[in-house]
């Protein structure tokens, strides 16, 4: 039998079929936090190739400004979470006074052989402001192909906002990936959890 954090994961499309079994690995809480990072091999995370598959989840991060929650990557042995990627980005959205709606690609929400941080999600800063999501990233530690992200977030956003964020992309080097950084673009993450699993 499965411990308590052990979840049967399954996909929702096709057959329903068992993709394995999410172990919960390590949980990082915000607390007036710069970042949140998972180091493999630091303070009990692993990211390595225990696992062929990784699930990050980021709950209620609230932000000390208006800010994105982003994301960065590090590859084994390198330092500054700064790795060239490439990615997409789009989002469905509504506003609060039913006076907007609309869904499409956000063109300055993609990086092209970048080295910045990737948008996930923004939040505002009032007290009920806050982004919820998650971040699969695949077989990091494999050195024969770049390394392939995605994620979905919500977002209660500053202009008083719900939106539905997609993002997908690659880390395009072939090295193992064994670092992931988290960060608002603009203060600090004030709070949210954050939970690391590897699908066995």
């Amino acid at each position: 039998m499965a411990n308590y954090h052990d979840i049967r994961y399954n996909f929702a499309i096709g057959s329903g079929a068992d993709v394995g079994v999410m172990k919960l690995i390590k949980t990082l809480t915000a607390s007036s936090s710069g970042t949140i990072d998972f180091v493999d091999g630091t303070s009990d995370v692993v990211l390595d190739s225990t696992y062929r598959t990784y699930i990050i989840r980021y709950i209620n991060a609230h932000g000390s400004a208006n800010a994105n929650l982003t994301i960065q990557f590090n590859a084994a042995g390198q330092s500054g979470f700064n790795e060239t990627m490439t990615t997409t980005f789009f989002r469905a959205l509504h506003n609060e006074d039913d006076t907007a709606a609309s869904i499409g690609y956000v063109t300055g929400d993609d990086i092209a052989q970048g080295t910045g941080y990737q948008r996930l999600a923004q939040t505002g800063n009032d007290n009920d402001q806050h982004v919820s999501g998650e971040v699969w990233l695949f077989n990091p530690s494999n050195t024969t192909f770049v390394t392939h992200f995605i994620g979905r977030g919500v977002e209660a956003h500053g202009s008083d906002i719900a939106a539905d964020c997609y993002v997908a992309g690659y880390v395009n080097a072939t090295a193992a990936v064994d670092e992931v950084s988290f960060k608002m673009d603009s203060g600090d993450i004030d709070s949210g959890t954050f939970k690391l699993y590897g699908i066995a």
